[in-house]
């Protein structure tokens, strides 16, 4: 039997030619290019093997697209607010959106939007799920990460707001980037900032296990499948090869400084402008890299040598190595079930989503073992409400008033939002 294809997903923010192009990693030869948008920093996922998903640059929507039909759109995928990551299940039954500051997840099989998550307090940067889909992780500019538990989030009563299992605050500038081993529950986790360091961290317990010191902001992070190595992608083009199973002995402390000039084997050079993705092939013989100078390099590992070099149109975006799926090689595959409508409101049609007719929903969850009122219940409620309303006739000034504070909030965070870039820029302005 033949060992699994592995192919370089990669997407650059011009899209001039295509959105996305796969090519096979060791030939380099062009498979598919999917057309329709710019895909944005860590926008791009695959969804069960049998969709591509890709979060539009700048645009408030996620574009869909069968791995077969290449050329035409299943969807768009509505969000009430431009998408700044996206990411999928392992065992693909949830999509997970980073929408500003915000946590959108929503079912697969239903399309329903189960839960929006607003512990952030700047626009999510990364998300990650741990392969066994338990928990994912998110990564924000405001220098959070945050490790959830799914099973928490799904089953949180609906008075309470959901909490992350552990908030991991060291970062002291914006998360850039995320990185999930292998384990589950036990996985550990690494974390990129433009404070110049990278973190690994433990999710059973939510320990920093180390936490690596460079002499430039890192951009990207990832690690190889038996984690004896981490990558770290710095602003200034070079790619640091930190071991994590071979650290000398005065490395027993959590903070280490990483020195080049003390490691000379460790870095890759190459690029001319800053790493944004990083991605190491199943056997942790190659690494494939994507940069803001418009190519995409993979790199043999031991020797440090780029081994091939792909010039795209504009800086890239994403680059990713990933097996390929059977649905992506046989040109007469089919997806088994057809995507549902994506609702972009909680509780779907209740918020002004078109209802579906014909399914059969099965929610899980304390709101659902008895404690939910029954719609008659939830209508005399409504009843009162309004009768109350309009009984003081303040139903008009309710609007206005309504309105007025909507409008202050976004002016509020807007300022909010410029302040934090401004110092964020002024902080890490490079020194004359």
């Amino acid at each position: 039997m033949a060992a699994p294809m592995e192919v370089a997903v990669c997407t650059d923010s011009t899209a001039q030619l295509w959105t996305c192009v796969v090519w096979e990693l060791h030939s380099g030869a062009n498979l598919l290019t999917y057309r329709g948008g710019q895909a944005g920093p860590r926008g791009l996922a695959l969804l069960n093997g049998e969709y591509l998903l890709a979060a539009q640059l700048g645009k408030n929507y996620i574009s869909v697209w069968e791995l077969q039909r290449k050329d035409q759109l299943q969807q768009k995928i509505m969000c009430p607010g431009p998408v700044t990551c996206v990411t999928t299940a392992p065992n693909g039954l949830y999509v997970l959106a980073g929408i500003t500051e915000s946590i959108y997840l929503w079912e697969v099989s239903t399309g329903n939007l189960l839960v929006i998550l607003s512990r952030h307090y700047q626009d999510v940067s990364c998300l990650k799920f741990t392969g066994d889909s338990s928990h994912f992780i998110s990564g924000s500019k405001d220098c959070l990460v945050l490790a959830w538990s799914l099973c928490s989030v799904l089953q949180v009563d609906p008075s309470r707001i959901p909490a992350p299992r552990h908030v991991w605050s060291h970062h002291t500038l914006p998360v850039t980037d995320v990185h999930c081993g292998f384990g589950g529950p036990l996985a550990r986790v690494a974390t990129a900032s433009l404070d110049q360091t990278v973190k690994l961290w433990e999710v059973s317990s939510g320990e920093l296990l180390l936490s690596v010191l460079f002499d430039v902001a890192v951009m990207a992070v990832t690690m190889d499948l038996a984690e004896h190595h981490m990558f770290c992608g710095g602003s200034d083009g070079s790619i640091f090869q930190v071991d994590l199973c071979t650290r000398p002995p005065q490395a027993a402390q959590r903070e280490q400084s990483f020195q080049p000039e003390q490691e000379p084997g460790k870095v890759f050079r190459g690029h001319r402008n800053q790493v944004t993705c990083l991605s190491v092939s199943t056997d942790g013989s190659v690494l494939l890299s994507g940069s803001h100078d418009e190519t995409v390099r993979l790199w043999d590992v031991q020797s440090k040598q780029c081994i091939r070099t792909v010039t795209l149109k504009g800086p890239v975006t994403n680059a990713a190595i990933v097996l390929a799926p059977i649905s992506m090689l046989s040109s007469d595959f089919r997806p088994s079930l057809p995507l549902p409508h994506f609702n972009k409101h909680l509780l779907g049609a209740e918020h002004g989503d078109e209802p579906r007719r014909g399914g059969l929903t099965l929610r899980l969850g304390l709101h659902q073992q008895g404690s939910e009122p029954s719609y008659l219940g939830r209508l005399e409620q409504l009843q009162a409400v309004m009768c109350n309303t309009l009984e003081k006739g303040g139903q008009d000034q309710l609007r206005v008033r309504v309105s007025e504070l909507e409008d202050e909030v976004r002016n509020l965070r807007k300022i909010n939002r410029d302040l934090f870039d401004f110092s964020t820029h002024i902080i890490t302005r490079p020194s004359k």
